[in-house]
């Protein structure tokens, strides 16, 4: 495909006033919620707009531990700084017993004390110096740091797998919506920037079934954003955290890779916007628009363990991955610790980068003041609420709502709250065929509506 078709980003989105959740929207979802905060039980538009300012703040001070899981990550299976085994969670004891772990720490430590060029520990260490913790100065102070770190994460993952058992046990198998409910998981834990490519693949997917059902049209998704694109920093999952190549961000390229293939969009028209808290996300992306600027596309490294069994179609689309917005490159060659490693690399082209916008934006609190004809044919986000309890749910939705044209779409693997009389509902559910960890038909994907 041609280069250079790719429609700049719109400056009405990027120009667009921010603004909080209206105080009538939050009331109406505060009368019906089974959990909304206290002080919010009374409140009249002063009150709710302090409490929102304030809220906001503490969201996105759930960064902080999200970086600290993803310095876990890396403490366990990263191989940047390390030549020892990787751990996977459930044989840490024996790797306690045996060495390995503590010679991951004082690796990690060592890595964290002199970072060079590895732009993964240049980030923890100011991570850890912003928490008054210098690995230089003072590595056992450090060590035990990464290791106190580490107790939490496993606690947490008991708890989250209890949570999972009874979620499956109060699905109900007559309702569509009871594939999306995961409740609020992740609602007391940092706000992770984990991603990669499966959810992409079940975006496709999904966006296919909706143009075979007639839901979308070619040439209806002009206008699409991202909330919470993520970073590859690295993956909580063995067989796909890697960290030998630089960060990367995935899903907006991929959005628009199929939205073309399978022409919902024409490249004259595709903008992508990227709405998100975290300041890593927006300023990688705006770094990635000033290369572009200069004719520098974005290159994306796609390794793929052919241990894992993964189905024809996902494999076929692995394949195929950026073949509308970029051209097959040489990949970065993997370290020799990794067998059967299938690796693929795309760059992307300068026009397809430069067509992202990056808004600072938190879904949970603010929308974009966007006039019609900018408003969004298709919003997407994976992995993102179930990191909120049900109240700031049903805030996201009809922020998005807001955000969205009249029948637009939000398209989200999460179930959220409607508020009756509210701006979205729920459509219906897609369910990809799909393994999944721990069993079950698939990966569902529901799309939400805006009335």
């Amino acid at each position: 495909m041609a280069g250079g078709l790719f429609l700049c980003a719109a400056l009405g989105l990027l120009a667009a006033g921010r603004e909080w959740t209206p105080f009538a929207i939050a009331q109406a979802i505060l009368q019906r919620a089974d959990r909304a905060p206290a002080e919010l039980r009374h409140a009249d538009q002063a009150r709710w707009l302090a409490w929102a300012r304030e809220h906001d703040k503490a969201i996105r001070a759930r960064l902080e531990q999200g970086d600290l899981d993803s310095m876990v990550n890396l403490l366990l299976l990263g191989t940047s700084f390390t030549r020892q085994p990787r751990i996977r969670m459930e044989n840490l004891a024996q790797a306690s017993k045996t060495g390995i772990l503590h010679a991951r720490v004082d690796d990690l430590v060592a890595g964290l004390r002199n970072p060079g060029r590895n732009e993964r520990l240049a980030f923890l260490r100011q991570v850890l110096k912003n928490r008054g913790l210098d690995a230089s100065a003072d590595p056992r102070a450090a060590g035990k740091f990464v290791l106190d770190q580490l107790l939490r994460v496993m606690q947490e993952r008991k708890t989250l797998a209890q949570r999972a058992g009874e979620a499956t046990q109060a699905a109900r198998g007559d309702d569509p919506g009871a594939l999306l409910d995961r409740s609020s998981f992740f609602d007391d834990r940092g706000l992770s920037l984990d991603t990669g490519i499966i959810p992409d693949f079940t975006i496709e997917q999904t966006l296919r079934d909706l143009k075979q059902r007639g839901v979308l049209r070619e040439g209806a998704a002009a206008r699409a954003a991202v909330i919470g694109p993520g970073l590859d920093f690295i993956d909580k999952n063995e067989d796909s955290a890697y960290d030998y190549y630089p960060e990367q961000t995935i899903q907006p390229f991929a959005l628009s890779d199929s939205l073309l293939r399978l022409k919902l969009a024409k490249p004259s028209q595709l903008s992508v916007s990227i709405l998100d808290i975290s300041a890593r996300v927006l300023d990688h992306v705006r770094r990635a628009r000033e290369r572009a600027r200069r004719r520098t596309g974005y290159d994306l490294q796609l390794p793929r363990d052919t241990a894992r069994p993964w189905p024809p179609d996902l494999i076929a689309y692995w394949r195929s991955f950026g073949d509308q917005v970029g051209d097959s490159i040489p990949p970065i060659p993997p370290p020799a610790f990794f067998h059967g490693l299938e690796t693929r690399a795309v760059r992307i082209r300068p026009d397809v980068v430069l067509a992202l916008e990056p808004v600072d934006l938190n879904i949970v609190l603010e929308r974009l003041d966007l006039p019609p004809e900018d408003r969004f044919d298709l919003i997407v986000a994976t992995n993102i609420f179930v990191y909120y309890d049900p109240f700031e749910q049903a805030l996201a939705l009809e922020n998005a709502a807001a955000m969205l044209k009249p029948g637009g779409l939000l398209l989200t693997n999460d179930r959220l709250p409607e508020t009756p009389g509210g701006s979205a509902h729920l459509a219906g559910v897609t369910l990809v065929p799909l393994p999944v960890p721990g069993g079950g038909a698939g990966q569902p994907m529901g799309w939400y509506r805006r009335r």
